[in-house]
């Protein structure tokens, strides 16, 4: 497996379930040896630490057909940060696989709950149920 330069950190946590979502806890060493910042905002990659786990992964994948379905569903809710905004002025989020969410009346750094409206292959649309914060 390769890991790229540019990796900040890698360690191994255990994903919690909440009310609400799920929740991966960063230990505290990796605040205190500098390669994170608390209160930062970080893309994060998971990677199974059960080759089993893998390689059934991969294999349902293969049998799947050769295109990746959208990983969101008309009417299902997602937190998302808007990135950068789009050429109508519009909000656009990245989620799994760098799939695209546009969502209207948002600004960059701002994280909204959204309501996903319609979906296609390659971008889903969404409007604001919540406003969630704002990272300047």
């Amino acid at each position: 497996m390769h890991i790229p330069s540019h990796l900040r950190s890698l360690f191994t946590a255990d994903i919690e379930e909440t009310e609400e979502s799920f929740v991966v806890e960063i230990p505290e060493s990796e605040i205190d040896a500098g390669a994170l910042d608390a209160g930062e905002t970080y893309r994060i990659a998971l990677i199974p630490t059960d080759p089993a786990t893998q390689q059934s992964s991969s294999a349902s994948q293969s049998s799947d057909s050769a295109v990746p379905q959208p990983p969101v569903e008309e009417g299902e809710t997602r937190r998302v940060e808007i990135e950068t905004l789009g050429d109508q002025g519009d909000g656009i989020a990245k989620i799994e696989r760098g799939y695209v969410v546009i969502v209207p009346d948002t600004e960059i750094g701002e994280r909204v709950a959204v309501e996903i409206e319609s979906v296609t292959q390659n971008v889903a649309f969404g409007s604001v149920t919540e406003r969630l914060s704002y990272y300047a």
